[in-house]
């Protein structure tokens, strides 16, 4: 058990997840309460691991009296599963219910009054499975991925073509049982990656920096077949079955996943809390927005899903 500041406590955990073992954090609140907390459950977008960021935002929900559990999808980070970095959206969305379960299944958490965190491709995880009916007490979504084809419009044709040669290589290697081609997660402009704005390669290398990792710590890539199957994913399709209340914070120069796009997505919820930042897609991680964006989670919680006030 380690402490965290303000004297929460995490511990290195384990859920399974159609029985391979999935990496999860659990911070608990300091003292003691009556009766059982409310719980967040986070994880990270594209290819992401919680270890870029995520644990800066669980500080802060537990020293607010949550219990978080930060977990990492089955082939990434600290979790089993081969081959690695298989970025699968029905898997992931499975992670996501196995994950939620573990987490009620905790005797700190109050069942009833459980939180989905979701940042960029996570982001648009939790407007699924909540759209789906996962019962949640509130979803939380930073820079959501919400639309398939507006995500490749905003990508552009051309840099979205030059990932598709290797997507098909990386198809015919799976269904030849032969290891994954891999794309890199973030390039230059005119280079073959998943995300190849001019900030993304900035953005993403300062996200390794400001969690005290090194590019060599984390594959930053993903077998290239998602690349095939990315148009198809619009969580916006989801949204209009959201019920529970939505937090949706969206970057106004979102070169990855459209302001537009991500308005006209939370409209549809049922109780959307809409909040837009003058900044891109990887600011809310770091400063000087991080501050701000946590500050505004942690705001939409105390409204919404208030954590014990009795706590010693």
């Amino acid at each position: 058990m380690t402490s965290s500041p303000d004297d929460a406590t995490w511990t290195e955990e384990t859920f399974l997840s159609e029985g391979v073992a999935c990496a999860a954090r659990v911070y608990r609140p300091a003292g003691t309460a009556t009766t059982p907390a409310p719980a967040v459950v986070m994880a990270h977008g594209f290819g992401g691991v919680r270890a870029l960021r995520l644990y800066a935002y669980a500080e802060r929900f537990a020293s607010a009296g949550y219990v978080v559990v930060v977990f990492d999808y089955r082939g990434f980070g600290e979790s089993a599963g081969t081959p690695r970095q298989i970025l699968d959206v029905s898997m992931q969305h499975q992670d996501w219910r196995a994950a939620l379960a573990f987490a009620r299944s905790l005797d700190a958490v109050d069942a009833l009054r459980v939180v989905a965190w979701g940042t960029s491709f996570g982001g648009g995880h939790v407007i699924s499975v909540a759209g789906q009916g996962e019962p949640l007490a509130a979803i939380i979504a930073q820079v959501p991925h919400v639309s398939g084809p507006a995500a490749l419009r905003a990508t552009g044709v051309r840099a979205s073509l030059r990932v598709v040669g290797l997507g098909v290589r990386d198809q015919v290697a799976a269904l030849l049982g032969r290891a994954p081609v891999h794309v890199d997660l973030a390039a230059e402009p005119g280079q073959a990656a998943a995300m190849t704005s001019p900030d993304a390669l900035p953005g993403m290398n300062r996200l390794i920096a400001e969690s005290g990792l090194s590019a060599s710590d984390y594959p930053t890539s993903v077998a290239a077949r998602i690349t095939l199957k990315i148009g198809w994913y619009s969580p916006k399709r989801h949204a209009s079955g959201v019920t529970c209340p939505a937090l949706i914070q969206i970057a106004d120069r979102d070169a990855i996943t459209p302001r537009r796009v991500a308005l006209a997505t939370a409209a549809r919820m049922g109780d959307p809390t809409v909040l837009t930042y003058p900044c891109g897609h990887f600011d809310p991680y770091v400063e000087p927005l991080f501050e701000q964006v946590v500050t505004d989670q942690l705001d939409f919680l105390r409204e919404h899903v208030p954590a014990n006030p009795e706590r010693d």
